[in-house]
């Protein structure tokens, strides 16, 4: 059987993290019998007997490239492979051709109830209107659906009005081994850390605001750590120049390794104020650490977070709301609960992507 998995989007961030993790699993699958075919853009993968990398830079040069490739070359390399089944990590499915298609759908912004304006934000609003209907009848002409949690379940089911057991929901696979774990302490109850893009959803915003209430209360110590280098785009250039005009406690460290991230979650208190994910992949690690977590309030997040004794809520615009909770914290007038060994099938589905393409 040939199968042929497309993720040229997959550069960097979650959706890099998603094709490496099923890469994985196809390495690791007893399945000898199939032949992948791996269609990316930059990615480097590498190729076994039965694993072939087809690698196409070029789409990343523009829209039009990228258009090109989806209505010409894609639906040519599955004619030309002979392929028994497209896997499509992106979103949509390829047009034009006559096999089975499995679709993972990771694109939350056609799908939440926010909607931005063309004026504010023509990507999002490209992705929300033009995009978005690719995306829904992409759902329609697909076998199988996968999602990652079940309120992205419920949406898809909702928009692209499918039978509910057409999509299914298998979480990201969590490949982490926990070396260590939070410790509450003076330092580690005063410093706040997201991991987040500069996305304007990510919501950096209510965090400065919240940091600047605590400045004005007085003799309140504590620091933010983003990863963010300051010059991503102009919200978050905006943000940058306000923090240093009003010589915030805010620290712009840039992207950090995988393992830094880890090593913070032991040394901080996770801020997640995102308002639009379809999973909000650090919450699950900083549960895994048993860490302290100040999420907006989301579906997402009172999935993921579900059961978990650590964690307070704020609205997602509120930043008098986590203004509080971040001096609960620094103030000890909320005590840390000391966690159970935490186990990753008590908080994840074990099923992987692989079991619905074998």
């Amino acid at each position: 059987m040939n199968i042929m998995v497309f993720d040229v989007p997959a550069e960097k961030g979650g959706a890099l993290s998603v094709l490496n993790d099923f890469y994985n699993e196809v390495i690791e699958s007893e399945h000898t019998n199939i032949n992948w075919i791996f269609v990316l853009s930059n990615p480097i993968l590498n190729e076994t007997e039965n694993i072939r990398v087809l690698r196409f830079p070029w789409i990343k040069k523009s829209w039009g490239h990228r258009l090109y490739f989806d209505q010409v070359v894609a639906p040519k390399l599955v004619k030309q492979y002979k392929v028994d089944k497209v896997f499509s990590l992106q979103n949509i499915t390829i047009p034009r051709v006559n096999c089975e298609q499995i679709l993972y759908v990771h694109q939350p912004l056609p799908f939440v109830d926010y909607k931005f304006s063309f004026k504010d934000n023509r990507l999002f609003w490209v992705y929300q209107n033009i995009i978005g209907k690719n995306i829904i009848n992409s759902i329609n002409k697909s076998q199988w659906v996968i999602v990652q949690t079940e309120w992205m379940r419920q949406a898809v089911i909702e928009k692209a009005k499918v039978d509910s057991l057409k999509v299914e929901i298998i979480p990201p696979t969590i490949n982490l081994e926990v070396k260590k774990y939070f410790g509450p302490n003076d330092k580690s109850l005063s410093t706040f850390f997201y991991p987040a893009s500069g996305a304007e959803y990510k919501n950096h915003q209510v965090i400065v605001d919240a940091s600047k209430k605590l400045k004005k209360l007085g003799k309140i110590n504590h620091e933010v750590i983003f990863t963010l280098n300051g010059d991503e785009n102009n919200h978050i250039r905006n943000l940058y120049r306000l923090v240093h005009e009003e010589q915030l406690p805010i620290r712009f460290e840039g992207n950090k390794t995988r393992n830094e991230v880890f090593d913070l979650y032991t040394k901080s208190i996770l801020i997640f104020p995102s308002y639009i994910e379809t999973f909000g992949l650090p919450m699950l690690e900083a549960r895994m650490h048993k860490g302290i977590i100040l999420a907006a309030e989301t579906p997402f997040a009172l999935e993921i977070l579900k059961g978990y004794e650590n964690v307070k809520y704020f609205e997602a615009s509120n930043s008098k709301e986590l203004c509080v909770l971040m001096q609960q914290y620094i103030n000890k007038k909320v005590l840390y609960k000391p966690q159970l060994e935490v186990q990753q099938n008590e908080i994840k589905h074990e099923r992987k992507l692989i079991t619905l393409l074998t």
